[in-house]
Parts: C-alpha cells; structure tokens; sequence
C-alpha cells in the first residue's frame, strides 16, 4: 500500500544541525528549572531519525543520556496494567508493512537478544499467539492482484467457517486475513458481505471474543483504512474517563510523519469534531502542547 507523498505532519527541519539542537535542549535543561518549551519547539519539529541524531549528540557531548527525561512532565508512556500489552502488539502488528515489519524484528532482536516471535510466544497463547506470530512473519502479498474465483473461494470458506456452523474455525480466518493482498481482501469482504448478508468485522463480534476479536478486527479495519483505524483508537483513547496515555502518545509520536493529515481528516468525519480539538479538551499543561505541535493545526 503505497502512500503518495508524505501525509504526515512532521517533516524533516531543513537545515538541521544535531549538535546545535543538542546545545539547545542542554540550555533548556540547565539550572533548577526547565525550560519545556524550548525543548518542545526542538523535539516537535524533527523526524524520528533526526531526533536519533540529536540524542547521539546530546550523549556525545553531555555523557549520559538525560534526553528521555526531560523533565517533560506529564509524558508518561508506561503499560497501564494488563490488556494494554495486547492493546500495543495489535495496534503495531496489524497495521504495519512487510518492510516495517522486518525492520521492527530487526531492531527487536538487536535491542533485546532475542527475536521478537520468542517475547511473543512467551506472553500469549492460543490462537491470539498464532495470528500475532503470522504478522511478525511479514509473509502478507503485498501485490494489488485480485483472483475474482479465490476471492469468492476465500468469503465462503471465512462464511463456512463461522456464521455457516457451530464453533468457529479460526484458523480459516488466519489463512484469509493474514496472507492475501489488500485489493483481494477488500473483494472477499464486498463478496462476504454478499454471502452471510452481513459485514466480516460483524460476523469477527459474533464468532469471537477477547484479544482474538481485537486482533481479527484490528486486521480487516487497516485493510479498510490505516488512517481510519488509528482515529478510532485515538477516539477511544480519550472519550470517557481518563486518557489512555501510552496509546495517545503512541498514535501520535509514530504516525506523524507518516499519515496524520489523513487520520485528522478522518477523525473529523467520523466524529464531527477535529482531533485538535478533542485533544486539546482531553490534555493539559506541556504534555497537550506537544501533542497538538505532533497534531498540526486545526
């Protein structure tokens, strides 16, 4: 799925100069007090890549790595109790590329000493395990071929295997959803659709329950639409009691370069109030005003 252009609303600063960036958020470090904003005007504006850059220099000419904590208050990223690993392994497994995928086994595997699919198997089980290890294996066709006979093939065997009897056999599911190309899917689930007189994510909350469901559903909404997918779950992560913080600051952090002027206008659509305005009424203090540079304007 080839994105046009870049969506994102964070882009490479021009004339950028790491060293320079780490002298400024030294300044702003410096003494009893902190100075956020200087550092939220540096660290909002730079790439992922660029703010690796930054923090080399930082460790380069401070020796040791205060970066992380910079005082930002409010910015806590910590797992908020059990479901919310699951949260995180579906939200990044079921939307990402091959490429994305083989480069996040690669740095996993550096940065920890063991392979990804090891930390999975050890935390899951069942059939969750089995489709979480499918999408690490990055084997998804990433071709735009539609096979009109194994589509239909594909939404009967999906109907057969849950509306269609007593019990469900995911593993046909498995087969389906996580192999073939987007193109091919979006046609199984129009002919699904056809079939069972229902839509597949439906059919996924009557057949399935728990992190199952989660997954399967996350799966057929970033086939539908990433964009969509990820203004849902930064909706959910901010209406009603409490913000789910890690999944807020993951969203924005990770997509922002990618496709953030497509989740705001999404986000907008489906709910008819703009992201910005949703996480301006939902944060506070410096934490909300990173949030909203990471955000873009209105």
């Amino acid at each position: 799925f080839v994105q046009i252009g870049n969506r994102g609303t964070v882009t490479e600063a021009s004339g950028f100069n790491p060293d320079d960036d780490a002298q400024k958020l030294r300044e702003a470090m410096k003494g009893a007090g902190t100075d956020e904003a200087a550092i939220i005007k540096v660290l909002a504006h730079r790439t992922i890549a660029q703010r690796q850059r930054i923090k080399l220099a930082y460790k380069q000419t401070v020796g040791k790595v205060r970066l992380e904590k910079a005082k930002l208050r409010g910015v806590k990223n910590q797992l908020q109790g059990a479901g919310t690993e699951e949260a995180c392994l579906i939200d990044i497994l079921a939307s990402r590329s091959n490429s994305e995928m083989n480069a996040i086994n690669e740095v996993y595997k550096k940065e920890y000493g063991k392979t990804l699919e090891d930390a999975v198997c050890g935390d899951t089980s069942g059939m969750f395990q089995r489709v979480l290890v499918s999408l690490l294996t990055a084997g998804r066709d990433e071709s735009d071929k539609v096979d009109e006979a194994l589509a239909v093939k594909d939404a009967k065997d999906i109907f057969e295997a849950g509306e269609a009897r007593w019990g469900t056999d995911e593993v046909k599911f498995l087969t389906v959803l996580c192999v073939r190309n987007r193109n091919h899917l979006l046609r199984v689930f129009d002919e699904y659709k056809k079939i069972s007189k229902r839509d597949i994510e439906d059919s996924i909350k009557r057949e399935m329950s728990g992190s199952l469901e989660d997954v399967f559903l996350a799966i057929v909404k970033c086939l539908r639409s990433k964009p969509a997918f990820f203004a849902e779950r930064l909706y959910k992560s901010m209406k009603g009691l409490g913000t789910t913080d890690s999944v807020l600051i993951r969203i924005m952090v990770s997509r922002a370069e990618i496709d953030m002027l497509d989740i705001k206008e999404h986000f907008l659509k489906m709910y008819g109030k703009s992201l910005h305005s949703f996480i301006k009424g939902d944060t506070s203090g410096d934490y909300r005003k990173i949030l909203l540079e990471l955000c873009g304007g209105e």
